[in-house]
């Protein structure tokens, strides 16, 4: 299957070869990641980090792997460091080619060699690997390869005092490293070790120097590993690891290799599709289901870097990332782990990172975790499961009819009310809440109406008493239009909530989330108000890359999602636009044009613009948001579950027209 190629023009210079990033994950929510030019800009880029079983967080053992190649008339360096004033060395000036099919693997041609350098790691396991396969001209050369490392949270920078100390212990492959901060992690290598104490100061993150954060840091390097090179083809590795490593040989990594290789090719060939497009979302989907390192249970992370797994991004990311590829065992998985931490009808908002005990700040993951369970049913008929986790969605429903939690609870014109900060747009810089949308929403309404009926559909199949569900929603469908409607934009106030006097204010702010109220399966306004709805949406919001926030006419409206945490997370939901949520987008808009040829072709091309994405920010995979205004910039996670799940699933669903 192809893979992506970048073009010599994304690494032509420093600045463009930071521009764009990769990843791939170990299945338990680490990875390896850098820039195309491996120049380090964020906190989190490294070669192993490590998610290590029951220990909360995850953690930056192997920085870099910086590799010299040394003849008697020449030294070529192919690391590319930054400092604060200057670049040194510049290997990318010798890079030549960068491509991942399926793992990330660059040509670098330096004077009389060739060098090529892959990087792949093993499932399930906090390991690493990287392999050189060097093509010399010269009868007789030095290869040095120094790696650097660290050993912190993957959030922050250290500095050498922090990092008071690296013991090494060299073994017969390599070297076993413990450092002050109590992790212990090992370097093994075909290649022979050398102990060489040496401390890299001052390295500078471009990407945290942009954000306002901390972006200077140092590096240890414990050693070296070497070997000469004379005329001819020579293969080297090196590997990280928190396990034992010292025992494995070239043959052995290659076996790894390509029993990874073969896993992600498997996973692409089961989901039965044949669009290369659709084949390039499918291989992206895979790095968001991991096992969790904490509670050993399957799950999905929201994104990459920084995010661990939430309730809300899981279930709208699940049909996307399990369903449509046929992963239906993971799918009930998941499904039953949050079910088993739903309290008082909230499933979880977010595990956090460091353990402790879940976050229930959510009104709408309760409801996305109905429709996710629907879909799954829809794909698997899973009568058992659907029998087995029944009470949760009775629990679900209960609690969001008699009041739980945060000020959730239904009014007395059975539309859901929640206290503020609890919806999807939920940016907060302090003590400031961004939107905090207390009050009446008109997607959690919409959500709890789909959340009724689903039920209702669902509870009839097993043979339940369903007239409580069915009563509810027609309380709620006589009321949202009401409540809602706006006859002057001729579309759907966002919020009705009381102000300080308790008289009720209706939000006129056109926003994205009325779109729901088009595209989930049950809905309750007539054709041409949703018609209405979907036109415009399409002319206030809709950009190539997803759905603006905010309209551009709003005050309130930030084009441009970049600088400090104020100045982005003002931006975050109120102009920013975010890609998954066209998938609900390309759903309505099917709908409302009557499912026509002109309709599939417009998403199609829509959807089809995502392809030239996948080789820009986070090559293979679709960001988090895009800047509102042109040419709409990525921006915010390089990786986000929902952004590949939900282009995926409108591209299969509503495009492809492959459906359960």
């Amino acid at each position: 299957m192809s893979g992506i190629r970048v073009g010599t023009d994304s690494f032509s210079t420093y600045e463009e070869g930071i521009k764009k990033e990769w990843i791939i994950g170990n299945g338990l929510g680490g990875f390896a990641s850098s820039t195309v030019i491996n120049a380090r800009t964020r906190t989190y880029h490294g070669l192993l980090v490590a998610a290590p079983h029951n220990y909360p967080g995850r953690y930056l053992l192997l920085s870099s792997l910086d590799e010299e190649i040394s003849t008697n008339e020449e030294s070529y360096k192919l690391a590319t460091h930054k400092y604060s004033d200057t670049v040194s060395p510049t290997g990318f000036n010798y890079l030549s080619e960068f491509v991942i099919n399926p793992f990330p693997q660059w040509v670098y041609k330096p004077g009389d060699f060739t060098v090529k350098k892959t990087v792949f790691m093993v499932h399930n396991n906090n390991t690493v690997f990287v392999i050189y396969d060097i093509e010399s001209r010269k009868e007789k050369a030095l290869l040095k390869i120094c790696p650097l490392i660290t050993s912190r949270d993957f959030n922050i920078t250290a500095r050498a005092g922090y990092l008071s100390f690296f013991a090494q212990e060299t073994t017969p492959t390599g070297v076993e490293l413990s450092s002050s901060t109590g992790f212990t992690f090992s370097l093994s290598s075909d290649l022979q070790y050398h102990p060489d104490p040496t401390w890299y100061y001052n390295l500078e993150y471009d990407a945290e120097k942009e954000r306002g954060l901390n972006s200077e840091e140092d590096n240890f390097s414990p050693g070296y590993f070497e070997s000469e090179l004379g005329l001819g083809n020579f293969r080297f590795f090196v590997a990280a690891s928190t396990r034992d490593i010292s025992s494995l040989t070239l043959k052995q990594v290659d076996k790894l290799r390509i029993r990874e290789a073969n896993r992600q090719n498997l996973l692409v060939l089961d989901s039965k599709l044949i669009k290369p497009f659709a084949l390039k979302l499918t291989r992206a989907t895979d790095t968001f289901v991991v096992r969790s390192h904490v509670s050993g249970e399957e799950t999905i992370i929201a994104g990459y870097h920084w995010y661990s797994d939430w309730g809300r991004d899981s279930m709208i990311s699940l049909p996307g990332l399990l369903l449509v590829p046929y992963r239906f065992e993971e799918a009930r998985t998941i499904l039953d782990y949050f079910a088993r931490y739903c309290r008082r009808g909230l499933i979880p908002n977010t595990f956090p990172a460091f353990g402790g005990e879940p976050i229930y700040n959510t009104v709408d993951a309760s409801l996305w975790f109905i429709h996710a369970l629907s879909r799954y049913f829809a794909y698997t008929n899973d009568f058992l499961f659907l029998s087995d986790i029944w009470d949760t969605v009775v629990n679900i429903i209960e609690y969001y009819h008699k009041g739980t939690d945060f000020g959730i609870f239904m009014d007395s014109d059975y539309l859901i009310q929640q206290g503020p900060q609890l919806t999807w747009m939920d940016a907060k810089v302090g003590e400031w809440a961004v939107t905090p949308r207390a009050g009446k929403a008109c997607e959690i309404n919409a959500l709890w109406y789909n959340a009724l009926k689903t039920a209702s559909y669902l509870g009839t199949l097993l043979g339940e008493d369903v007239s409580p569900f069915e009563n509810l929603a027609d309380g709620v469908a006589s009321n949202y239009e009401s409540v809602f409607w706006n006859p002057e934009t001729n579309c759907l106030f966002d919020l009705v909530y009381r102000d300080e006097a308790g008289n009720q204010v209706k939000d006129p702010a056109i926003r994205p989330n009325q779109i729901f109220a088009v595209s989930l399966p049950y809905t309750m306004l007539s054709p041409e108000k949703e018609r209405a709805i979907v036109d415009i949406v399409e002319k206030e919001l809709l950009t190539p890359f997803g759905l603006r926030t905010l309209s551009r006419d709003h005050p309130l409206y930030k084009g441009q999602y970049h600088g400090d945490a104020l100045t982005r997370d003002t931006a975050y939901h109120n102009g920013t636009a975010w890609p998954w949520l066209l998938g609900s987008y390309v759903r309505a808009y099917r709908k409302v044009n009557n499912y026509s040829e002109d309709s599939l072709e417009n998403m199609r091309a829509l959807l089809e613009g995502f392809d030239v994405q996948l080789e820009t920010a986070g090559i293979g995979s679709i960001s988090e948001v895009f800047d509102g205004d042109y040419p709409h910039s990525p921006g915010g996670c390089i990786a986000q579950a929902w952004s590949v799940a939900e282009i995926l699933r409108a591209y299969v669903e509503d495009v492809l027209g492959i459906k359960p």
